[in-house]
């Protein structure tokens, strides 16, 4: 074997002593250092592999993955974090320990970062997983039938391949710090054992497994930004009103980038929160506890803290248990599902307490019955590069009368009313990585964007008009009536005029008897749009996820039919190559 430790040469220009102690000196140097790597060769040895895969619409799954492998790496464990749609599916076979976090996007199905991986887990039928132990943390919100579906169906999933659940799932609602934790101080030692069973229950009791805390200003800590100023889109005589707020982020340090959210913390208005105590009967004074914020007053606390608007099952049951009402008892029957729809159609907690008599409960067991008031995220609507300092959304009012009052959206009504320069509003950046522009800014992209579902792509055409790109740019945008809903009017002209805009089609759906939508438009222009994809093309759809989505998804498939001649199948797959691409992303809610 060749010696590998250095020495001086006999013919080098040193006595004999010399020689001696220099080969002595680099010896003891070389053994020290192959001592150092041989202890850290052992260190990682002795880590445990853990792959990490989180499915991500708005941020939340992947900020907790982030999380989660950080403390793991803490715990022994050697993690990696994949995107579901980027993990390499061939490497499932090989997989020991596999932690998942998934939201669930529209009607109970996968965000858009975890269709493929869906698609080929549910596909894949002679797929083993008896080598894997697992568990799932699933995100998602009670006020939706399908609460947390995808989560569920991924966990289904992988015990049918024959993978063990190493901790139960956790199916988490928008409030999910707490249970995250828990789930994390629980799952990091089961999976690290080798015959690890489900506990019976989860405890909330996290305290080992706290993340660190976040540097500047986020979620948790967000910024007291000023407003600037807001404008109507809408002309007056029309139904919808839009709002066009420009907000200052001077002295924060939040940057972001076109294709990312701005959070906003809202405020419940104090007229509604007055009308609730009222019906309640409770002194606005008395003081509540606040989960990590500690005692408030009640009224104070109903403003700043918990959601006062929308109704859920949990709430509903929790009112049956104090009243005992027959009429609660009979729309809660699991068979009563579309009567309960139907009563709850434009119904908020005011009027349920209204309708609902002889709740004998204190402040503090009412607050308690409350879920907390959560952020809300909005498509920012400009280029930083456009407007240092600065962040624009464009925002829809929502406001209509039901049970013979005015009900507000509880965020867009908190915007609403901010309608003076140097108002606060509590704000924080969510990254998108699955909502963004082509790298190379000479690449063409098509936009379709109806009603406010147009902000990100104002800062896009921004961002793209300060790059110089040479790509051509296609916008598709629709809403009511042209003459009193055609958001950005000017800019969009002026755009066109100079050329930065190459193609505009508007869907104005009320302006003729026959309804016209985008969909309609892409497939009226079904050869040109084609060509665009052929040509590389980036095909970006923002707006509402239940009706307008799919129908673009669905015109989408169709133009691929007719104009590149394709079966339906094929077609199929020739959209499901755009999203593996990142040719097709969506940013709809």
């Amino acid at each position: 074997m060749t010696n590998l430790v250095p020495h001086i040469p006999d013919n080098a220009p040193f006595t004999l002593e010399q020689r001696a102690w220099l080969n002595g000196f680099l010896a003891g140097l070389f053994s020290r250092n192959q001592l150092e790597l041989e202890a850290s060769a052992a260190a990682n040895a002795q880590l445990t592999p853990l792959t990490i895969l989180f499915g991500s619409q708005t941020g939340n799954a992947e900020a907790l993955a982030k999380m989660l492998s950080k403390q793991a790496g803490k715990r022994g464990f050697a993690p990696t974090v994949y995107e579901m749609d980027d993990y390499p599916f061939d490497n499932l076979k090989h997989e020991n320990r596999l932690l998942v976090i998934t939201s669930t996007y529209g009607d109970g199905d996968p965000p858009d970062n975890a269709q493929s991986f869906w698609e080929k887990l549910t596909s894949d039928e002679s797929i083993s997983l008896v080598h894997v132990e697992y568990s799932v943390l699933a995100l998602g919100d009670t006020n939706y039938e399908k609460f947390c579906q995808f989560g569920k169906n991924i966990d289904l999933r992988f015990s049918s391949l024959g993978a063990k659940r190493a901790y139960q799932r956790v199916d988490c609602d928008v409030d999910y710090d707490d249970l995250f934790e828990s789930w994390m101080s629980g799952v990091l030692p089961a999976i690290q054992s080798s015959d690890v069973s489900p506990p019976a229950s989860i405890a909330l009791n996290a305290a080992a497994a706290r993340p660190d805390v976040e540097e500047g200003y986020s979620k948790k800590n967000p910024f007291p930004a000023t407003v600037m100023r807001v404008l109507r889109l809408n002309e007056s005589r029309s139904e919808k009103d839009t709002r066009h707020v420009e907000i200052s982020l001077a002295g924060s340090g939040l940057k972001y980038k076109v294709g990312d959210a701005l959070g906003i913390w809202p405020r419940n208005c104090a007229n509604e929160v007055d009308a609730l105590i009222n019906v309640l009967g409770f002194d606005p004074d008395v003081e509540v506890d606040v989960a990590k914020e500690g005692p408030k007053r009640l009224h104070e606390a109903l403003v700043d803290c918990f959601d006062i608007s929308k109704v859920t099952r949990p709430f509903l049951q929790w009112l049956l248990e104090k009243t005992g009402s027959s009429m609660l008892e009979e729309l809660l029957y699991p068979e009563n599902k579309e009567r309960l729809n139907e009563y709850l159609w434009g119904r908020e907690i005011l009027e349920v307490l209204n309708e609902i008599p002889n709740l004998n409960v204190t402040p503090h067991e009412f607050a308690l019955s409350l879920k907390p008031l959560q952020p809300r995220l909005y498509s920012i609507a400009s280029s930083p590069n456009a407007h240092p300092d600065e962040v624009h959304l464009t925002v829809g009012v929502v406001q209509y009368d039901s049970h013979g009052r005015l009900h507000h959206g509880v965020c867009s009504g908190f915007l609403a009313r901010l309608v003076e320069p140097g108002s606060a509003v509590p704000v924080f950046i969510s990254p998108s990585k699955n909502f963004s522009l082509p790298d190379d800014p000479d690449t063409p992209i098509v936009m379709v964007g109806p009603g406010t579902g147009i902000a990100p792509f104002r800062a896009f055409l921004e961002e793209r008009r300060c790059q110089g790109a040479k790509g051509k740019q296609w916008l598709f945008f629709g809403n009511p009536y042209e003459q009193t809903d055609f958001l950005y009017r000017d800019e969009i002209t002026e755009m066109l005029d100079e050329g930065c805009l190459t193609r505009f089609d508007a869907a104005f759906s009320r302006d003729q008897r026959e309804k016209v939508y985008v969909q309609h438009r892409m497939i009226e222009q079904a050869e040109e749009l084609y060509r665009w994809l052929e040509e590389g093309a980036h095909f970006y759809v923002c707006g509402d996820a239940q009706r307008m989505a799919k129908d673009v998804h669905e015109a989408l498939h169709r133009v691929i039919q007719t104009a590149g001649g394709f079966s339906e199948d094929a077609a199929a797959e020739y959209v499901q190559r755009l999203q593996a691409e990142k040719r097709y992303q969506r940013d709809v809610y």
